[in-house]
């Protein structure tokens, strides 16, 4: 059975709901807030909803944030490949979430940030294994390197998916075109393709220009538009969203990206796979918290609806 494996980051999200954010050097009060593991563990959990199996291959820490992480991790049901480290913390993120439900992120990095190339031989991978690479992970000088490495060693039977994220103007340009080289499937947010083709006049060109850079194949998630989608050297196509009303859209997209996985692992063609991820992101985007993503049979419901 095919496996979502990730080398992504799993941090501590301190999220804080506020009105809006005040003006530099001022000063608001939270409405409300919660501490929770994130960052690449709403992935893992998206795709563990919707019935993929999961193996954890990034790296984390020990002490309060470790944690957390570790407890989530156990409780996530994802099979867990380092040991962690044992002197330094697991890293944590400041999510500010305002009432039009847009998301501002200020991270301090940890243990996550220290992925080498010899934990990443720890991994065992299958044939039909999806692997997932996060733009967050790509950030850190450490991980970056030893992940473009370690992909050009992965068997071509297994299929990448990489999401750039909102650092990816700022990573290194020969760690992207390693990465984007092995990618078989970029998914990006609007914001990330215009980054990736500031050239592109529209979206549906600018996936193009990002399949042009990877194996042909690329994903470009508008909101509640749908997602542009562009495959093995083909015509853009939109893939329609599902109206909904959002009340919180952080972990939109690793609910997609997680959805997506586990419907490629299924053998789903890419548009059916990205319908699928398009409805998991809009049930997601209706519930307030990062790891928001729906069940398969919630999944399974608003398809049958729509």
């Amino acid at each position: 059975m095919s496996r979502l494996v990730s080398v992504g980051n799993v941090i501590v999200d301190i999220v804080m709901r506020i009105g809006e954010l005040p003006e530099p050097g001022g000063d608001v009060i939270a409405d409300g807030s919660e501490i929770t593991a994130g960052g690449g563990l709403n992935t893992m959990v998206a795709a563990r909803r919707d019935g993929m199996d999961v193996v954890f291959a990034g790296q984390y820490g020990t002490g309060p944030f470790g944690d957390v992480v570790r407890r989530a991790l156990t409780d996530s049901g994802v099979t867990v490949v380092q040991p962690g480290l044992l002197d330094v913390d697991s890293g944590y993120c400041v999510a500010l979430v305002d009432a039009t439900t847009e998301r501002t992120f200020v991270t301090s990095v940890g243990a996550e940030g220290q992925l080498t190339r010899d934990d990443l031989d720890r991994v065992a991978l299958r044939a039909d294994d999806v692997v997932f690479v996060s733009g967050y992970g790509l950030a850190h000088a450490v991980n970056g390197a030893a992940i473009a490495g370690w992909l050009g060693t992965v068997p071509s039977s297994v299929r990448v998916l990489f999401d750039p994220s909102p650092l990816v103007d700022t990573l290194p340009a020969a760690v992207l075109a390693a990465v984007s080289a092995r990618s078989d499937v970029v998914s990006a947010n609007s914001r990330e393709a215009r980054l990736l083709s500031p050239t592109s006049a529209t979206l549906a060109e600018a996936t193009a220009a990002i399949a042009a850079a990877a194996r042909g194949t690329a994903l470009v998630r508008d909101g509640a538009d749908g997602c542009w989608v562009v495959e093995s050297g083909g015509e853009p196509v939109l893939v329609p969203g599902f109206p909904v009303v959002a009340v919180d859209t952080n972990g939109a997209g690793d609910a997609h990206d997680g959805v997506l996985a586990a419907a490629l692992g299924r053998g789903a063609g890419l548009q059916d796979a990205v319908r699928r991820a398009n409805a998991a992101a809009a049930l997601a985007v209706t519930r307030t918290g990062p790891a928001t993503a729906p069940t398969a049979e919630e999944t399974d419901a608003l398809l049958a609806a729509g």
